[in-house]
């Protein structure tokens, strides 16, 4: 899909830099996908103390070796 951004130039290009990243392409899309993900971590860290665990759960019982 096409699509016309204003990009700002230097900002690209440090990221282009940074990331080792040959195409402006493949910079923008590498950004997005660590957007979303990051993103998605954050969701999840918001659960942190929100989650019940059932009160037969045992941890140290799935540390055993297989």
């Amino acid at each position: 899909m096409a699509t016309n951004l204003q990009i700002n130039d230097h900002l690209l290009a440090e990221a282009q830099r940074v990331g080792r990243f040959r195409t402006k392409k493949e910079t923008v899309n590498q950004a997005l996908t660590e957007f979303v993900q990051r993103r998605e971590q954050v969701r999840v860290l918001e659960l942190f103390g929100k989650v019940d665990l059932h009160p037969d759960y045992d941890p140290k019982k799935l540390r055993t070796k297989r």
